[in-house]
């Protein structure tokens, strides 16, 4: 089950966008682009403060468009565990709004049902990490991060909330500064078990401190 509370209308994607982004960008190129940029918006790129501006945008992009692979898992075995309610939260990305091309901050909590092992907790920001490192949408990316985590321990007894600041609402369009996202993707016992739900849905307000 997946539910949404947004301010804001999102598109429905094709298998396309759930693919990353290369990991090769001709940067001598991008930064022709943000060299032509520049001086459509009226700017001299050769002026002091903005030389060397568009081989540190390229560079950036590059950078951020390469995210690590999150396909390296550590687990550990704990033969004694299961059924315990684990929630790891405090993580927060950034990725960039495929819409409008401005950036998102992604405060994310996920919980999962262990069962015989314990994933390594660094596991958790890699994963969130590796699937913010693109143009995204929030839904699109609790989604991805939820199944790569279902993945990773074999079972859908996986929950992911994330709480989300867009610039493209903030400081375009409306510009309300205030205005959040919060998107909440749940599978196997979580999706089915309402008092597991809530008691994830408890927890994470908590850490995000709303209550």
């Amino acid at each position: 089950m997946t539910s949404t509370t947004t301010h804001t209308a999102r598109s429905t994607t094709g298998p396309v966008a759930d693919q990353p982004m290369s990991s090769y960008i001709d940067t001598g190129r991008v930064a022709g682009l943000i060299t032509q940029l520049l001086v459509e918006l009226g700017e001299d790129p050769a002026r002091e403060g903005l030389i060397g501006t568009p081989d540190r945008v390229a560079a950036w992009w590059k950078a951020f468009l390469s995210p690590s692979d999150a396909a390296t898992a550590t687990c550990f075995t704990e033969s004694q565990l299961n059924g315990q309610l684990v929630i790891v939260g405090g993580m927060s990305v950034w990725a960039l709004c495929e819409h409008h091309m401005l950036p998102m901050n992604l405060q994310v909590t996920v919980g999962y049902l262990p069962d015989g092992e314990v994933v390594g907790l660094s596991k958790f920001g890699r994963i969130a990490q590796h699937f913010a490192g693109r143009l995204q949408v929030q839904e699109r990316f609790a989604r991805q991060v939820a199944e790569c985590l279902a993945e990773v321990i074999g079972r859908e007894d996986v929950a992911v909330a994330v709480h989300g600041v867009h610039l493209c609402m903030s400081m375009r369009g409306v510009r309300m500064e205030e205005a959040r996202t919060t998107t909440i993707h749940t599978g196997g016992r979580f999706a089915t078990d309402s008092v597991l739900s809530q008691q994830f849905l408890t927890v994470s307000a908590g850490q995000r401190g709303v209550l």
